[in-house]
C-alpha cells in the first residue's frame, strides 16, 4: 500500500497550500501585468491594444475584465478563500487565452503553444476539486465544508461556459484579401 494512502490533512493540506501559493500569485503577477504595467507588462492601454487585435472589441474593457480576473482569481486561490470561486475564474480566463492566442502555436510554451494556460487552468481545475485545505482562509472563517464536491463541479461549469460566452464576443479581424483575389 502506499504511503500517500495514509496521508494525514496536514501534510495534505500543506502540499495544497504551495500548490494555492504558487499558482495564486503567479496568476495575481500575471494579471497585475495587465491591469498595472507591473512586471514588464504592457499596462491596460497596450494590452487593450492586443486584445482588439484579437476580436475583443472595445479592447481596453476586455483587458480591464480580463486582468481583474486574473488577478482576483490568483489571490483567491493564493489565500484559499471562497473555495471553487478562484479557481473557477482561472479556468475561464485560460480556456479563452487558450483558445484565442496560444492554440495555433500548438503544445509549447517556446512556440506560444497551449503549455502554459492548459497548465494553470488544470492546476485551477484540481484546486477546485480537492478545495483549499486546512491552512486556507476558508478554513479559518470555517466555510470550507460549504463548497460540497457537486458545487465545486458546478462552479467550474460556471467559469467554463463563462469562457465560451466570452469567447462568442469575439470578432475577429478578418484576414485583408490579396491583391488577384
Amino acid at each position: 500500500m502506499s504511503p500517500f494512502a495514509t496521508m494525514d490533512g496536514a501534510t495534505l493540506s500543506a502540499g495544497l497550500l504551495a500548490a494555492r501559493v504558487v499558482l495564486g500569485l503567479l496568476m495575481a503577477a500575471h494579471g497585475a501585468q495587465k491591469l498595472f504595467g507591473w512586471f514588464g507588462g504592457y499596462g491596460l492601454a497596450g494590452t487593450g491594444g492586443f486584445f482588439e487585435s484579437l476580436g475583443f472589441r472595445p479592447g481596453k474593457f476586455f483587458a480591464a475584465m480580463a486582468a481583474l480576473t486574473e488577478f482576483s482569481s490568483g489571490l483567491l486561490v493564493a489565500f484559499g478563500v471562497l473555495g471553487p470561486v478562484g479557481p473557477a475564474l482561472m479556468l475561464s480566463v485560460m480556456i479563452v487565452a487558450a483558445v484565442s492566442v496560444h492554440l495555433k502555436n500548438g503544445l509549447f510554451a517556446a512556440a506560444n503553444g497551449i503549455e502554459m494556460p492548459l497548465l494553470y487552468a488544470v492546476g485551477a481545475v484540481a484546486l477546485g476539486l480537492t478545495g483549499p485545505g486546512l491552512y486556507s482562509l476558508d478554513s479559518a472563517l470555517g466555510i470550507g465544508d460549504f463548497w460540497t464536491p457537486a458545487l465545486a463541479l458546478l462552479v467550474l461549469g460556471i467559469g467554463a461556459l463563462g469562457a465560451f460566452g466570452n469567447l462568442a464576443l469575439r470578432r475577429p479581424v478578418p484576414v485583408a484579401a490579396t491583391a488577384g483575389d
